[in-house]
């Protein structure tokens, strides 16, 4: 584990570079202690707060509260990924598949002029995964 300094910047790969540190040998205790039953409620909490921050109008809170969030996705990612069960990329990979596969109309041949017509198509998709058609 390295020293880290704050910057003006960071990417997504610093991201998790940090949260792997916490969670590694030499890291933070309460973040080495943590499971994905014990950030359930993290999750939820966060969650709410970005509600709030989205009714209030307060950009600045929102994007925090965003980053909150993102911390849940990848902190359980990096313990899913100490157990070998999946990693952030494959989370990644997942979303990015169902985006493709429930947005027919934009990456494929189906038609959607209207919000109402596009989530008709999210809604049977996900209907057809769900039974096994897909």
């Amino acid at each position: 584990m390295s020293r880290r300094e704050i910057q003006d910047s960071y990417t997504f790969q610093d991201l998790r570079e940090i949260i792997a540190d916490l969670r590694g040998e030499g890291g933070c205790p309460w973040d080495r202690a943590q499971t994905f039953e014990s950030l359930k409620k993290c999750l939820a909490d966060e969650a709410q707060e970005v509600f709030e921050a989205v009714d209030s109008g307060d950009r600045e809170n929102l994007c925090e509260e965003l980053g909150d969030v993102l911390l849940q996705v990848v902190i359980n990612s990096q313990i899913a990924e100490e157990e070998g069960s999946f990693t952030i990329d494959d989370v990644i990979n997942g979303i990015c598949r169902k985006m493709i596969r429930r947005h027919p109309h934009v990456f494929g041949d189906a038609k959607a002029g209207t919000p109402e017509e596009a989530l008709g198509l999210w809604k049977e998709i996900k209907r057809r995964e769900r039974t096994g058609e897909l």
